[in-house]
């Protein structure tokens, strides 16, 4: 009975010890001066995800390197219903402070305000997130 309790404690004792080792896991500095990036998921207008993922490709992107991002990424989602109407892409920012000047530099560009008001508004929806790579993160 002693060997069935002692083995309950070590295993709750080894789970206590793994758990606190997953909470503060290896060092994690959100928001740090270092390089971020930036995922953007666009759920395109119904029948708006062929021009939408066509403009990015040969002219928004050119603005984001213009104005100081790092174009890493740019796909559509691959699964039903998603894959209907989602746009994904990656850029990176040199930090966040950075981040903060690109997109108002972009959006202000005269020549991205022509593009867009030719092509005109093919997402309902836009959402955007940061992350700072971790020091074991291959892209840095």
């Amino acid at each position: 009975m002693l060997r069935k309790y002692g083995l309950t404690a070590g295993l709750m004792m080894a789970s206590f010890g793994l758990g606190i080792y997953i909470a503060h896991g290896p060092d994690v500095n959100a928001q740090h001066n270092k390089r971020v990036l930036e995922i953007r998921t666009y759920t395109a207008a119904e029948g708006k995800l062929e021009p939408l993922a066509k403009r990015m490709g040969t002219d928004e992107m050119k603005y984001f390197e213009k104005h100081g991002m790092k174009n890493v990424f740019f796909g559509v989602a691959s699964d039903p219903p998603l894959s209907a109407n989602t746009f994904v892409y990656i850029v990176s920012h040199e930090n966040r402070e950075a981040a903060k000047k690109n997109w108002p530099a972009v959006l202000g560009d005269p020549g991205f305000k022509e593009m867009l008001s030719k092509s005109g508004r093919y997402s309902v929806k836009s959402e955007s997130i940061f992350l700072d790579p971790t020091d074991y993160s291959p892209t840095k």
